[in-house]
């Protein structure tokens, strides 16, 4: 099933039908992203013949090799061998066909050669690309494929479309499980994550719990399986995942990481935390009023699944080998997992307005994130976490509500007051977002958003 990616499969397909120049495409994100899928698709329309290539671990003359095996397997010829990649490239050039050559997982072929050197043989390639070739790198090691990107690669300002491809966000994640409530969605998509990977994996007929005993807490759960021996094996070779583990239980800012690790303030930590930012493991926010701040920056991991297993799982696995399944869930979850929720939620709405700042549906949104705010008066300071900013620095507070019953007037009456009494803010306007909805549904000139707004319904 394919899901999402209209304005990168659109840009793609453009590139395919494109013969009036030189066509090199750098397709690059987390393994499991959906990459390959994009990239298949794509090319279900492009008029010619497609090698589709996977590089694996080996030394450049077997990469190669293989190489030319899937040259010949897609053309229908005999096994054959050439003297170099670039003979390949000159025999493909004098084919009366075009040709969609696809060389995935890239760095594995780049990291065959000392730094620099397989990126310089593929600018030469580019180079020299026959007229009736276009040719795709793609690649899973984010960090390695940006390198294709620096200045002072080979490969700099040799590609004529570069896709970032991400996880799904909350709304097009939400079209792997169609027939769930606003509210179900948001617990899914709290827990999953956006992979299409790991959301094709889930039962859209069964509830989230069901789908966290089945999917995440047994040993040989596939969710699990994938987490731990895909997305976080490279980083258990490198990285201390006690970082991860922090994230995953709350600490956000960098003392607050440091002190949990109980480690030195030796240098190593901000080197560990830059490589995981350069990954996009995790990120580094801030208030969007106090940019630039370092002091009111804090670190979040990016994927909502990876956050669930280290608030949940990681560290526990002997606990729910003895107890089971069944049983771990009901005495560490309940609680816990609404209040995991809820949080999340709130990264939903951000992503919510994102939505309707690129559709022009709120066309006035220049930012949106978390607040940081000083009472002088009362010599208190704290975050709100979801602010919109609109031009002229004037600031819409929302507040957002997991609750298992509609927002009542009152309630949204007291969360105003409370907020308008806090010295140190710029309050311009103010919001509610209830997954559940509103009773009466207009209240004041409040901005009013439930969960049917959210998704469209």
């Amino acid at each position: 099933m394919f899901v999402g990616r209209e304005t990168e499969l659109a840009e793609l397909q453009s590139e395919f039908k494109n013969w009036k120049r030189k066509t090199a495409v750098l397709v690059y994100g987390k393994r499991r992203v959906g990459k390959s899928t994009l990239i298949n698709k794509a090319a279900d329309s492009f008029d010619g013949v497609v090698i589709d290539h996977l590089c694996v671990t080996s030394t450049f003359e077997g990469n190669m090799a293989l190489l030319y095996q899937s040259v010949c397997t897609a053309l229908s010829l005999p096994k054959m061998s050439f003297e170099s990649i670039f003979s390949m490239m000159d025999y493909l050039g004098t084919l009366d066909k075009k040709i969609l050559l696809i060389i995935d997982e890239y760095p594995y072929l780049k990291e065959t050669g000392k730094k620099g050197e397989v990126d310089s043989v593929m600018q030469a390639v580019i180079d020299k690309l026959p007229g009736n070739v276009k040719i795709i790198l793609c690649g899973s090691y984010i960090s390695v494929m940006k390198e294709l990107l620096e200045e002072d690669n080979p490969l700099y300002g040799r590609f004529s479309l570069i896709l970032h491809i991400r996880d799904f966000d909350y709304y097009d994640a939400a079209k792997f499980y169609p027939g769930l409530s606003p509210r179900d969605k948001v617990g899914m998509y709290s827990v999953f994550g956006g992979s299409p990977y790991v959301l094709g994996l889930i039962d859209n007929t069964a509830s989230l719990e069901v789908n966290i005993k089945k999917l995440l807490l047994p040993e040989t759960g596939l969710v699990r399986v994938h987490i731990e021996n895909t997305m976080i094996r490279e980083i258990k070779k490198t990285f201390d995942t006690r970082i991860l583990e922090a994230l995953g239980n709350g600490k956000k800012k960098y003392s607050e990481i440091r002190d949990w690790m109980k480690i030195d303030e030796n240098g190593l930590l901000d080197k560990q935390l830059k490589i995981l930012l350069d990954m996009e493991t995790i990120v580094k926010n801030e208030p969007i009023n106090r940019k630039g701040d370092k002091k009111k920056q804090f670190y979040e991991i990016t994927d909502n699944l990876m956050r669930f297993y280290f608030a949940f799982i990681f560290g526990r696995a002997g606990t729910i080998t003895r107890i089971g399944p069944e049983q771990y869930y009901k005495r560490y979850f309940g609680d816990n997992l609404r209040e995991f929720i809820s949080r999340r939620f709130e990264g939903i709405v951000l992503e919510y307005f994102h939505r309707q700042a690129v559709s022009g549906e709120m066309s006035d949104i220049e930012d949106f994130g978390s607040y940081w705010y000083d009472d002088p008066v009362s010599k208190k300071n704290g975050e709100f976490d979801c602010v919109v900013k609109s031009a002229g620095d004037s600031y819409d507070f929302y507040e957002c509500k997991y609750y298992d019953r509609k927002m009542t007037a009152d309630e949204c009456e007291l969360e105003e007051r409370q907020l308008v009494e806090i010295r140190g803010i710029s309050v311009d306007r103010v919001g509610f977002v209830s997954i559940e909805g509103f009773s009466p549904k207009k209240i004041k000139d409040y901005i009013l958003v439930d969960g049917k707004m959210l998704y469209n319904g």
